[in-house]
């Protein structure tokens, strides 16, 4: 009985704040997008980004009251509001978005996704995008750049140039380089070579990358782990069974992180694409470990009871 409520009670929470900021965050883009004068959507930009963090606070605090959470968190000491980070994260659940936000909220700026163009047409969803100044990339098709070979690059100088904006704005873009949540069963069905995870896909980090790498600071890699909660972290974060979240914050300088050109170099390609593979191979050693040290604890807990 006690789970059933909880449930419902996370259920309500969650639905009414994300409602209400969704709804906060399309009025100021309908003012942004009537009133064309720059002083006042970045007023609009500067309000809807402080919705999106007052949602992931409440996040935050229904999070700790509904669940007995032990939080782990290693590094991060060195993140700030006031600089320009991608970071690149592992996927398990739907919780990740929430325990990333409530981790990461008040140490750098609220993040942002690059979205495919026709996601702007969207009702609601596109134009409350647009206020958070989310950068839309179009992306052609080979087929496509086969028969309008003038259009070749176009679609990195349009994100480019979209993305100016961030140039005086610290900025952080996130990017779950596994493309979808893992399971088990997914990781066996995709073959994948990590024990815990999917293989990485290095096509859209290399497109960030490619359009705002001049200005990222840092690649700040996350891990996150629910050691007591692996197979349905999200429904054990709504009914309160949520008891230990680890996160891992890895702080990579942009000077250790390989450059040229993804797109044209396939010499290139295949180094970016190694170097983070070798990022995935020391994650999933890291949880391999985090898992295996979990289970002994609990094995000797279940003697001693």
């Amino acid at each position: 009985m006690v789970t059933v409520i909880r449930f419902l009670i996370s259920c309500v929470i969650v639905i009414i704040n994300t409602a209400l900021a969704s709804l906060g965050i399309f009025l100021m883009a309908l003012v942004k997008w009537v009133i064309p004068i720059s002083a006042l959507q970045r007023a609009m930009t500067y309000g809807a980004n402080r919705v999106m963090w007052l949602w992931a606070s409440i996040n935050n605090v229904t999070l700790n009251i509904i669940n007995p959470v032990e939080w782990q968190i290693e590094g991060g000491e060195a993140l700030t509001q006031q600089g320009w980070y991608l970071v690149i994260c592992n996927h398990q659940s739907w919780a990740d978005i929430v325990v990333l936000c409530s981790v990461l909220r008040n140490r750098i700026p609220m993040p942002k996704f690059f979205l495919k163009y026709e996601l702007l047409y969207v009702p609601f969803v596109g134009l409350a995008c647009w206020a958070l100044d989310m950068p839309f990339m179009r992306r052609y098709s080979k087929e496509y750049l086969a028969k309008h070979p003038d259009k070749k690059g176009q679609d990195l100088q349009t994100t480019r140039r979209s993305c100016a904006k961030f140039q005086h704005t610290p900025t952080t873009v996130v990017n779950y380089v596994e493309g979808t949540r893992h399971s088990y069963d997914k990781a066996k069905h995709r073959r994948s070579p990590y024990q815990h995870l999917l293989s990485p896909k290095s096509g859209g980090i290399a497109y960030t990358l490619a359009a705002m790498g001049e200005q990222f600071e840092y690649v700040v890699d996350v891990t996150l782990a629910y050691p007591d909660n692996i197979e349905m972290p999200f429904r054990d974060m709504l009914t309160g069974k949520l008891t230990k979240i680890v996160v891992k914050i890895d702080m990579i300088p942009m000077s250790q992180v390989p450059q040229g050109d993804y797109f044209n170099q396939p010499s290139f390609k295949r180094e970016f694409q190694a170097w983070l593979s070798g990022r995935w191979k020391e994650k999933d050693q890291y949880l391999d470990h985090l898992y295996h040290v979990e289970q002994a604890v609990d094995s000797r807990l279940d003697k001693v009871a």
